[in-house]
Order: structure tokens, then sequence, then C-alpha cells
């Protein structure tokens, strides 16, 4: 059994002793302490599984939700521009939740799942040389970004009824805020990397410093102050731009010392590793891209009804972006617990962890939408007073906001079948959500002339249906039985 077996330092040189004694060179040997890397693979592997847990996603979970609350400050910005830039930033905010999605959870979860599998493999040089081919892919991802949307941007954001004024807030914004993909995505597969291996403290810290930094920021470059000058809905990209930028030469410099764990240098590029991450990542990202494109469609179908409910349908889903950074937390903690024990051959184990992760998520995103659903103003006012928003987001949060508990119980359990390496059945949950949300969102819109409350009652249909379909991740032999590493 792997937990019976003495772990060798996953670092330590193959080096001869000093000459002498053997037994005099082999004492101090023993004696040394475990290495932080083994040190942390042994409490993943035998820890009591919910306080392991919840001090791995403690600390991602309190700063994303710090950056969540730079997202939330942002849009109580630029809601002072005007009811157009609140629209204009309702139509791009999609598409960069989009690339944050696919960056940390798509193709980040590919990264994760290899590095903590290696790990629990005791492969640590495999570890060390996934860090460089992360890197390699965030380049052509960032790049693709960057060019999809200049290209793309106009087309896309008229198909989501963007029109007039609207329409050039939503182009000024996301050229100034995907300039930066390259950068996003390089901290975030890093991050990705730190967080498989177990070390989440770092990418935390990152975070949480870049949220301080955000914050006041943003305004200052909106609205100008002193010999900043008044950029208006473009400082806000721009915000976001130089506070990647800065996280991504920390991060390479810290990784590149050898102090975190995992190594980065540069290594020869092998097609193993690379599919090794793209075969989790690739599926994942495609499940990330048909959960972004849920919301688009259904801003599509919102913008049928004109500028007001669009803005309020940006607001009110919103909220639905803070349950991803919350569950975030929990889900790479989750990802990494399980792709180390399936890794060590521990599948039981695996399997235990994914049940408790599950219903941790249920009971947190359950409870808060619960609270916004008893109190939609609650949410509603941060970001506006008009009566028309207020209406339409209040219909939404009522009938939507109930079912966060099943997206959280869901969304769990996507990822640690990441972990395990497989993902057949969270690829056909989210297309049965955007079937449903979308597909019969738009139909009934579009043919039955359907309002706000039927278009949310297909969004909440649609998490429900997702998550069923993920509760069939916890009855597969395939994945619990034999395992992939």
């Amino acid at each position: 059994m792997a937990l019976q077996r003495a772990i060798k330092p996953l670092d330590e040189p193959d080096a001869q002793p000093p000459s002498g004694n053997a037994v005099a060179a082999t004492a101090p040997r023993e004696a040394r302490p475990q290495p932080r890397s083994d040190a942390t693979r042994a409490t993943l592997l035998t820890g009591p599984i919910l306080p392991t847990l919840l001090r791995l996603a403690l600390p991602t979970m309190v700063v994303l939700v710090a950056q969540t609350a730079v997202n939330i400050a942002e849009a109580y910005y630029v809601g002072f521009l005007g009811t157009d830039a609140l629209a204009g930033v309702a139509m791009v905010f999609p598409v960069f939740m989009l690339m944050t999605m696919m960056s940390n959870g798509g193709l980040g979860s590919g990264v994760s799942s290899a590095v903590a599998r290696a790990i629990g493999a005791g492969r640590k040089q495999d570890a060390d040389a996934l860090v460089f081919h992360a890197l390699a892919l965030a380049v052509i991802f960032g790049a693709l970004f960057t060019a999809g949307t200049i290209a793309g941007g106009p087309a896309l954001y008229r198909a989501l009824g963007g029109k007039a004024g609207a329409l050039d807030a939503a182009l000024k914004y996301s050229n100034y805020l995907f300039a930066g993909a390259i950068p996003v995505w390089i901290v975030n597969l890093q991050a990705a990397a730190l967080r498989g291996s177990g070390n989440v403290r770092v990418p935390a810290a990152v975070t949480l410093i870049g949220a301080l930094v955000m914050i006041p920021a943003s305004p200052i470059l909106i609205f100008g102050l002193g010999p900043v000058p008044r950029l208006g809905i473009g400082g806000a990209g721009i915000a976001f731009g130089l506070y990647y930028g800065a996280a991504m030469l920390f991060l390479t410099r810290y990784m590149a010392s050898g102090r975190a764990g995992l190594t980065f240098r540069f290594v020869p590029l092998k097609r193993q590793l690379f599919a090794d991450i793209l075969r989790v990542g690739i599926p994942t990202a495609v499940n990330t891209v048909l959960t972004n494109l849920t919301v688009i469609l259904v801003t599509g179908a919102v913008g049928l009804f004109g500028t007001t409910a669009l803005a309020a349908y940006g607001i009110a889903s919103r909220l639905d972006y803070v349950m991803i950074p919350i569950l975030f937390g929990l889900c790479t903690a989750t990802l990494t617990m399980v792709g180390v024990n399936i890794g060590a051959g521990e599948t039981a184990r695996a399997r235990r962890i994914a049940w408790t992760s599950a219903f941790v998520g249920l009971a947190l995103t359950g409870t808060i939408g619960l609270s916004v659903a008893l109190d939609p103003p609650l949410w509603l006012h941060l970001f506006s007073h008009d009566a028309e928003v207020l209406r339409d987001g209040t219909i939404y949060l009522r009938i939507v906001a109930p079912a966060y508990a099943a997206l959280g119980f869901g969304f769990v359990i996507a990822f640690a079948a990441q972990g395990a390496g497989h993902v057949l059945w969270p690829f056909i949950a989210s297309l049965a959500r955007i079937l449903v949300a979308a597909g019969c969102g738009w139909i009934a819109v579009g043919r039955f002339g359907a309002g706000m409350a039927g278009l949310a009652s297909m969004v909440a249909a649609s998490l429900v249906a997702y998550a069923a379909i993920c509760a069939i991740v916890m009855l597969s032999p395939a994945i619990w039985t034999r395992g992939r590493r």
C-alpha cells in the first residue's frame, strides 16, 4: 500500500554519501526532516479529510472572494458612467469570465490534475517539467483570446444586443481588457501548478494583494486623479492588465528560485506531458466554454427585452460568478486531494474526499442563494436603484438563486472527476445545461413570448439538470476503482 511505503524525498539528489563509515553516513540521512513537498504529500494521503480540505481551500476561497469584490467594485464604479456603460460591461463580462474559467478551471484543471497525479506517483521531475509546458500553453491560448476579441468582438457584442452607446462602451472595455490576455493565462496556469502541488498560500497571497491594489487603482484610472487622466470604461481594463503583468513577473521569479515546491526551468517539450495536461484540460475547457456560452446565449435572449433588461440581467447574473470563486477555492483543493490519492492508488479515499467536498459546496452556495432569493435588493442595490432594473433583477434572482445549491454540488463533483482524470460526465452535464438554459430559454422567449420569469425558470432548471448528471460520477466504478495516473 502507498501509505505503508517509506517515501523517498522527491527533491533529494542521487549523489553518493561522503566517504567513511556507512552506518554513520546513513544515520543523518534517516534523521533528516522530510522536505516540504514530501510532508505535503503525506498529509494529502493520510490527513483527516475535512480539516485537510478546508486548510487547502480556505486561503484560495478568501482571496478569490476578495478578487470577486474587485469585480463588484468595478461594476459599482462603472455604474456612475451610466446605463450604456453598465450594459457594455454586462456584454463583455461573460467573455472575460470565459477566459478566466478556461485558464483557471479549464486548462488550469488539466495542469493541477497532471501535477497532483505526478506528485502522488512520486514523479517530481515530471511535476517540475509540467510548469514549463503550462507556460507554453498559456502563451498560445492568451494570444488566441487577444486576437479573437479584437477581430470578433464587434459582431459578438452586436449579436448580444449591443447598440449605439452600449456597443461603443463594450468595444472599448473589451479591447483594453483583452490586451493583457497572455499575462492572465500565464498567472492562472502558474497558480494552477502550485495548487496542484499543494502550495495554496502563494497563489492566494498574490491574488489578495492584487485585489487590494485593484480596488483603489480601478476608480483612479476610470475617473482620473491628479496627473492620471480620466480614461472612462477603458481604465477598468487597463487596471487588470497592470495587475496581471506584475503578478506574472513575481510568480515566474518565485518558481524559478526553487522555493515553491515546484521549480520552473526551461526543459525540452514532450508530447507526453502536453497530453497529460490536455487530456483533462481540453474537455474541461470545453465545459467552461459551454458554461459561459450558456450565459452569453441567455444574455442574447435577454437582449430581446431591451437595454434595461440587459443591464438587470448583467447585475443579477453577476451573482452566478460570485459562486464560481467560492466554489473554485473548494474545487482546487478537491482536485489536488483526489489527484494525489488517485496517483498513489488510494481510490477509496479519493471517493470519500469527493463526497465530502460536494456536500460542502452544496451548503455554501445554497446558503448564499437562499439569502439572496429572500431579499434580492440586498444584491441589486449595490449596482443600481433604477426601478425597472430592480424589477427585472428581482424576478431573476427569486427564481434562479435557490438553484445555486445544485450548482455547488455538481460543480465540485466535476472537479473531483477531473482530479481522477475523467471528464465525460461533467461534459455531458455542461451540454445539458446549455440545452436547457439557452436552447429552451430562446424558445420560451422567441416563440412563446415568455418574459424574464420564464427565462429564469429555464436557467434554474438547467442547474438542477447539471447537478443530477454530475452525480453519476460518484456512481461510476470506472472512476473510483481503478483511476488514471
